[in-house]
């Protein structure tokens, strides 16, 4: 005897598996948000800690390439428009929110890709990061500086690390999917 299944239970079911699985859903969201929270603790706490411990410009050798330092960064990468007016810490503060609402935004729609959600977590903190120093300070403090005789890689921090860790995870990411879509229509 075939008893068919009462609508009502069927209903019922089927949103408690909606319910439960959209619930897992946030709290994967949520745990990349935290990670990019963690990321930006440890980042402004290294850039209070250098800026409490060393002056402006001092450096602390740690190896034959590697010192710590103390600078102020008013500009973006490389120190980009860091001579300008000051006009510049209020754009590239917008445009890194406007960044951080893009990021949340596609965390939101690709959740299920663990991947991707740890690169733009990777960006999110780094970005967040250096938001706040710029809207606190009005500039960026950096204290990582790699050199080699007379040569120097421009000081950085956590937050760019962070950041650019993310963005070769992103390309990464899009290579290795990239390789899958193409394996699977062979």
């Amino acid at each position: 005897m075939n008893a068919s299944p009462d609508p009502a239970n069927v209903a019922r079911n089927t949103a408690a598996s909606a319910t439960s699985s959209t619930g897992s859903s946030y709290r994967g969201l949520f745990r990349w948000i935290l990670l990019a929270f963690v990321l930006v603790l440890a980042d402004q706490l290294s850039k209070i800690g250098f800026d409490t411990h060393l002056q402006y410009g001092e450096r602390i050798h740690v190896t034959p390439f590697f010192d710590f330092t103390l600078l102020y960064n008013p500009g973006a990468a490389f120190s980009f428009l860091a001579n300008e007016g000051g006009w510049q810490r209020w754009f590239f503060t917008a445009l890194a929110l406007c960044a951080v609402l893009f990021i949340l935004w596609m965390m939101h729609k690709n959740r299920h890709q663990h991947r991707f959600m740890l690169a733009l977590a990777l960006i999110l903190g780094g970005a967040l990061g250096n938001v706040i120093d710029r809207i606190a300070y009005g500039h960026v403090i950096d204290f990582l500086l790699f050199y080699w005789h007379q040569w120097y890689y421009p000081a950085f921090n956590l937050a760019d690390c962070a950041i650019t860790l993310g963005a070769i995870l992103l390309i990464v990411d899009e290579l290795l999917r990239l390789r899958g879509s193409h394996a699977r229509s062979s």
